[in-house]
């Protein structure tokens, strides 16, 4: 089943223990499109200091209304190394997250959980201080992502305005584009797979594809 990120969006979030906050963004990896992390705004109980959360700790996503059930504990919560909002995640951090819940850190040459049916993670080469210190380019807001614009091989398709995600593989399958007057203003979903390039520098998402395939491709959907 496929659920939208946006939909998702302040959903409470619930450790073992009792509420931890709300869902304020997630993370993902733009060349697997897998979901990496989830942000959580605590609000008043961490005076709203935001934190990552690994699906390794969620499990599998329901509909929405519901509450999202982290297997943690508050306190191992409040305890997790910080990240700083509007700025990337470094692979330091990265390394430290996952020190500090024991899980085994990812590597991108080895399998990510959006491959397969339930989060699989495998240890990673040994990173150098330089690498320790760099960002991850291909680690993604999904918030900040909405808005760019969709551009087909002959022209421009509309604006990203949301995300379907695998509710059992956190893997992004489509892209919901808000189009212009083209296509009557209507909306239409691409598959990930059709995307050749993200530009951050343009704020733009490249497809593989024509505005007239597409086109087609929603019809028959729609059909």
């Amino acid at each position: 089943m496929l659920h939208s990120i946006q939909g998702r969006y302040g959903e409470k979030l619930r450790a073992s223990d009792g509420e931890i906050g709300h869902v304020k963004d997630f993370y993902f990896d733009a060349k697997s499109w897998t979901l990496r992390y989830l942000i959580a705004d605590t609000g008043g109980w961490l005076s709203g200091r935001r934190v990552l959360i690994s699906p390794h700790s969620l499990g599998h996503l329901y509909p929405e209304g519901k509450v999202l059930l982290v297997n943690l504990t508050r306190k191992q919560i409040e305890e997790s190394p910080s990240i700083y909002e509007h700025e990337p995640v470094t692979r330091q951090q990265e390394e430290e997250y996952h020190r500090h819940y024991g899980y085994p850190y990812y590597a991108q040459s080895w399998p990510l959980w959006g491959l397969v049916d339930y989060p699989v993670m495998a240890p990673p080469p040994a990173a150098t201080d330089t690498e320790k210190k760099t960002v991850d380019s291909h680690l993604r807001s999904t918030r900040s992502i909405a808005g760019y614009s969709v551009e087909a091989s002959d022209g421009v398709i509309g604006e990203a305005v949301d995300f379907m995600i695998d509710g059992r593989t956190w893997m992004i399958r489509e892209i919901v584009v808000e189009c212009g007057h083209w296509y009557a203003g209507k909306k239409m979903t691409i598959p990930t797979g059709k995307v050749s390039r993200i530009s951050y520098e343009e704020e733009a998402i490249s497809v593989d594809s024509t505005k007239s395939v597409l086109t087609e491709a929603a019809l028959s959907a729609g059909s």
